[in-house]
């Protein structure tokens, strides 16, 4: 057939007759080869891209860094969700059980987003304090260095009313006023070499609160005192725990505190504990929550429970270790267990709503209503504190001259460990 012949005229013949069919073979088996290079050159090419794709997604994934200045939202540096969590310590004696009960451990598993709201607000906390530590410096206006603490704490909290935000005021008492200061507008005190700082702020996310506190003094005479109170504080720390009776923590952070001295201008002073200040549970919406965990002996019997925040901190002074309330107010806080209370005043009623709206039951500051655009306030201010709503806390002082230092953590007694919320690597 015509298309027998064709098909044989194409195939070339050998001298003895026989096709050249290895040649032919060989050539369809480099085509074949070709083919397959070629396909698997394809599918490395395409392979390729996608793992460059892959790669790309993964860089968007990737948490940005916060900056200098901080100014990135905390919760986008944890595209997670989790935030870290503080130091674990175990408990100890009767409680060493706790680290392995499954029990206790699923109760945890449950108190899980509460632990992760305060943990989002501690992680705030230790970034705005490093910041602050590398700006502040003798000649600064306190008014100027609260302000751009309380803006950094707004700016990584992602300050949403009552959700989240600051706590309570900017506390940056000097020298021998111990706590409960904070300038008020128009104040013209300015940071010198030879203050004693203590910086108490506070964060919190959707009420849970962090109120944590370091002394900053820039003369290296002040040294042991800040220690002090530091060693005092990780004491009561490391003695907290369930079932702990308050008064055995006062008698251990004593006993560290008084083992301090300070020499200060040639003089030498033994560092006492400031008897009449204490430590405090803590609540949702209450930065004081009933219990208080003095820093002498003698104290109380209560003892701590599971599940409890709470506030350690100490106060180490060179003067008489007794405080009194003392100059003009700047710290205010609504009562949490008050109720209904008629108003006469127009304009006592007008600021309790902004109160109410903007800080509930945590503390606020003369500033704070100056910021919200309130003015002329300070008679409706006294009318509300007359009645018993607002309750007005004026700053502590030891006697003039002394020197007071302060550092305080949070501390949460979990189902099986303790954890200290606001531990950073700086204290």
């Amino acid at each position: 057939m015509m298309a027998d012949e064709n098909v044989n005229a194409e195939i070339p013949i050998e001298e003895n007759g026989a096709p050249d069919a290895v040649d032919g073979n060989e050539e369809a088996s480099d085509v074949s080869s070709s083919i397959q290079k070629d396909e698997e050159e394809g599918k490395a090419e395409v392979s390729s891209k996608k793992k460059k794709k892959k790669n790309k997604s993964k860089k968007k994934k990737e948490a940005p860094v916060q900056t200098d200045p901080p100014s990135i939202p905390v919760i986008d540096l944890f595209p997670s969700g989790e935030f870290p969590e503080g130091e674990i310590q175990q408990y100890k004696d009767d409680n060493l059980w706790r680290a392995t009960s499954e029990e206790k451990r699923e109760l945890e598993r449950l108190e899980k987003p509460k632990y992760n709201s305060v943990r989002q607000a501690a992680e705030v906390h230790r970034q705005v304090r490093k910041y602050i530590k590398s700006i502040v410096k003798p000649g600064m206006l306190m008014t100027d260095l609260c302000e751009t603490l309380e803006n950094a704490v707004r700016k990584l909290i992602s300050e949403d009313g009552l959700h989240a935000g600051i706590a309570f005021p900017t506390g940056c008492s000097l020298n021998w006023v111990a706590a409960h200061w904070t300038p008020n507008s128009g104040d013209k005190t300015v940071l010198q070499y030879d203050d004693v700082m203590k910086l108490d702020f506070g964060t919190h996310i959707d009420g849970y609160i962090v109120d944590c506190a370091f002394t900053v003094a820039f003369n290296p005479m002040f040294d042991p005192l800040l220690q002090a109170s530091r060693d005092a504080t990780n004491t009561g720390i490391k003695e907290a725990g369930i079932d702990v009776r308050l008064c055995d923590i006062g008698a251990a952070i004593q006993e560290v505190m008084e083992s301090y001295e300070v020499e200060i201008n040639g003089k030498t002073f033994q560092v006492k504990s400031i008897r009449n200040l204490n430590g405090h549970s803590i609540g949702q919406y209450q930065i004081h929550a009933g219990k208080s965990v003095p820093i002498v002996k003698g104290g109380e019997q209560t003892k701590m429970e599971e599940g409890e925040f709470y506030a350690i901190e100490t106060f180490a002074s060179t003067g008489k270790g007794y405080v009194r309330e003392d100059l003009e107010c700047s710290h205010y806080m609504k009562n949490f267990d008050v109720g209904h209370i008629p108003l006469r005043l127009p304009r006592a009623k007008q600021l309790l709503a902004t109160i109410n709206k903007n800080f509930s039951t945590l503390a606020f500051c003369r500033r704070y209503l100056d910021r919200l655009g309130e003015t002329k306030y300070l008679m409706a201010l006294k009318n509300l504190c007359d009645s018993g709503i607002v309750q007005p806390y004026p700053p502590l002082c030891d006697i003039k001259g002394s020197y007071v230092s302060q550092f305080e953590h949070t501390i949460l007694l979990r189902p099986t460990c303790k954890e200290v919320i606001s531990r950073g690597d700086d204290y």
